[in-house]
């Protein structure tokens, strides 16, 4: 019997090109030499990486997996970070995750009472956080895995964590020096309340959900009114137009007029106010302070009296006399019922609108006035030039002092209208999971502590709101409020790359925290991505079975074929459809550049890649020439942020220019070309092939530095700190 024969490589090409390329194979090890390099850390950059670069990464929340959008994030973030790398900069991308107090607690109280059947309080404020802080340890490993899995190059040894002892340093101090300042108070005010959470909420906590119901006209008096919530009622005894409006001039303001309404006859005041839409319906509202952002400010305007009608449980109180205890869902037919009795209905006709939904409980939100804990935005600030915080958030756009550059340029007018309409920030939330509110009371006094003043002293029960760490991201991360050489180096930061649904809770509060408490920008560029939808343009939900999973992908195609993926087609703020035949695409374009990296390395064997190299042939030089333009066109827009035209240009120039015109033509060149035109040629294979690894570093790192390694490139260092092409 014949011994088998071993296999050998075909002549001239590296063994592990024999073969397909296989992202399995080989994105493991190459993130793991990436991390054993060190070069993720600027300490740890080679001398030429002086200027410095700095971006903290938008920290994900410890609740869950890595999802469509966080991906996005990562691969836009990790292109801004592999191109200044390359280019010098001494690049910092600094990790964390965000403790995410509500959505956190919530999901941990979900499972404790699906389990055990227990709520927060037979557990007691210890035990919860107990198991509160373990679940999110949990999530956060799971988190920070994923993450590394979409080969972001972050700083892992700077890693943050908004609960961890130093970012609660910077919480308190931050919130004692607003305290101090008077720019931080307790008082009542209007707030979005979740029934169902049983706490305050953010506006970007909230989610609006379509819902189909009825609008009510009733007659009130002289006047029709028009509402949707007629359960809101029972306490309204104003009677609100506008002081121009020439149907309504027989009316003065403050003029008392008797009617009748649900519980009977009340008195009923006039009050003439100029933010009533004269166009809306009849022209006339009646007003509910306590229920409503709109009626509180006219109420505040006027002086006018404020009374509850629904507890915080969602039931109303003894002023709905004989509805009273009762759910509002249910008492709404049978007030509209009673009110038709009374032949106080006029007509009703279907109606749908957005209703304000907790995104964590699915609570249907119930706004109250409350006894909270707020930020001022219109005190003044001696120590800011006199300047409110409003003002101070408002310099930044452009003609500002401390100018922000945002992309797309539009969301700069988005920003500024929203900041000038801007409310005072209620910071105080009713769970137990968080910063815990730093205020101690003992009878009538109230001291502002890190610790118990002493015998007799008891803490705020409530905590923070977690968009007030969150706030501090650029500098409590880099080291604040001690003095520390990574804040002198690196803030404010070069960009903020995030999601433009945040950047009035996120971006605007940076902005705010920075400019008072750093007295400068927290970051000099703002990049807002869109949002990630199905291959229709659909939000990708549960609901609709429509969610590509990125990890999922990742596994079946590549990373580098899910990062080409969210890029290609994609510019600033705008939405992308993903759909996983798009992420196949990309599967392909790695494929090819696996197969051109085969074709150049076997056609140039034994020959070295001549950094300086001239006596290229007429043809050569006017192809390198093209080249080059080429890399001088991507080099500016990728310093102009558009990576979409660039990922698309550098596809076409690999694929199209170069593997299917130049690489089809350079065969009979190497094959019967004199020497001096076969060693011009293989130089510029050799330089082309260099240059496209290098320019597509930053999106496709994994197949770029696996091909790298095989590249004949004197001194040669990993792709990951090569010199950019241009």
């Amino acid at each position: 019997m014949e011994p088998k024969k071993e296999a050998f490589p075909e002549p001239n090409i590296p063994q592990k090109f024999l073969k397909p390329y296989d992202p399995k194979a080989v994105e493991d090890a190459i993130y793991e030499m990436w991390l054993g390099s060190g070069y993720f850390n600027p300490d740890k950059l080679p001398p030429r990486h002086k200027e410095p670069f700095s971006i903290v990464l938008p920290p994900p929340n410890v609740t869950g997996t890595l999802h469509i959008g966080h991906a996005a994030m990562l691969v836009i973030e990790d292109i801004m970070v592999r191109h200044k790398r390359m280019k010098g900069y001494k690049t910092l991308w600094l990790p964390g995750t965000d403790h995410a107090a509500i959505a956190t607690q919530a999901k941990v109280e979900g499972i404790i009472y699906k389990e055990e059947g227990k709520r927060r309080q037979d557990l007691g404020r210890e035990e919860l956080l107990r198991r509160v802080n373990e679940f999110a340890l949990e999530s956060h490993d799971t988190i920070v895995n994923q993450t590394k899995k979409m080969g972001a190059s972050l700083d892992w040894s700077r890693e943050a964590y908004t609960l961890d002892e130093k970012r609660g340093k910077a919480v308190f101090e931050a919130f004692k020096r607003m305290y101090d300042d008077g720019l931080i108070y307790r008082g009542h005010r209007i707030v979005n309340w979740d029934p169902k959470g049983q706490t305050t909420i953010s506006d970007d906590e909230i989610v609006y959900a379509e819902e189909k119901t009825k609008f009510y006209y009733f007659k009130y008096g002289p006047f029709t009114i028009g509402t949707a919530r007629p359960e809101t009622k029972f306490g309204d005894k104003y009677v609100v137009m506008h002081p121009k409006d020439e149907r309504y001039t027989a009316y003065s303001h403050g003029q008392e007029i008797d009617l009748e309404w649900i519980n009977g006859p009340i008195k009923a005041t006039v009050i003439k106010d100029e933010s009533i839409d004269m166009a809306f319906g009849t022209g006339v509202m009646t007003i509910t302070p306590w229920h409503s952002n709109v009626d509180f400010d006219i109420a505040e305007r006027h002086k006018l009296d404020k009374e509850q009608i629904i507890d915080r449980y969602g039931k109303l109180l003894p002023i709905a006399g004989e509805f009273a205890g009762i759910k509002i869902s249910d008492a709404r037919k049978k007030i509209v019922e009673k009110l038709a009795a009374k032949g106080l209905l006029e007509k009703e006709e279907d109606y749908t609108h957005n209703i304000a939904t907790a995104e964590r409980t699915g609570g249907v939100i119930e706004p109250q006035i409350m006894n909270q804990w707020f930020v001022d935005v219109n005190k003044k600030i001696p120590a800011r030039g006199g300047k409110s915080l409003k003002e101070l958030m408002l310099d930044v756009i452009p003609q500002g002092p401390s100018h922000i550059e945002f992309i797309p340029d539009r969301f700069e007018r988005v920003y500024s209208n929203w900041i000038s309409n801007l409310r005072d920030w209620c910071i105080s939330r009713q769970i137990w999971f968080g910063h815990r509110i730093p205020v101690w009371y003992k009878g009538e006094e109230l001291k502002v502590s890190l610790a118990s003043p002493g015998e007799g002293w008891t803490q705020d029960e409530d905590t923070l709101d977690t968009w007030f760490s969150s706030g501090l991201w650029t500098f409590s991360t880099l080291g604040w409020p001690e003095t520390t050489s990574d804040l002198a180096t690196y803030h404010p930061t070069a960009v903020l790359e995030t999601g433009y649904d945040i950047i009035f809770f996120w971006v605007a509060r940076m902005i705010l925290m920075s400019q008072y408490l750093m007295g400068e920008v927290p970051f000099k560029t703002v990049y807002l991505h869109g949002l990630v939808r199905d291959a229709k343009g659909q939000k990708m939900s549960k609901s609709l079975g429509n969610i590509i999973d990125p990890l999922d992908m990742a596994g079946k195609y590549g990373t580098d074929a899910v990062r080409m993926s969210l890029i290609v087609g994609t510019g600033p703020g705008n939405d992308t459809k993903m759909s996983e035949d798009k992420i196949r695409a990309y599967k392909n374009f790695a494929n090819k550049l696996w197969n051109i990296a085969r074709f150049v390395l076997s056609s140039t064997e034994g020959e070295t890649l001549e950094p300086g190299f001239k006596a290229f042939s007429a043809d050569d030089e006017k192809l390198t020439a093209e080249r080059r333009a080429v890399m001088e066109e991507i080099s500016r827009e990728m310093d102009e942020y558009k990576y979409y035209l660039v990922a698309e240009k550098l596809y076409a120039y690999a694929w199209r220019e170069f593997a299917d015109i130049i690489l089809e033509r350079s065969k009979d060149i190497l094959a019967k070309g004199s020497d001096t035109e076969k060693k011009s040629r293989k130089q510029f294979l050799l330089h082309t092939l260099a240059d496209i690894l290098k320019a597509l570093h930053p999106f496709v790192p994994f197949v770029t530095e696996e091909i790298w390694k095989d590249m004949p490139v004197p001194d040669k260092k990993p792709l990951i700190i090569e010199t950019w092409p241009i």
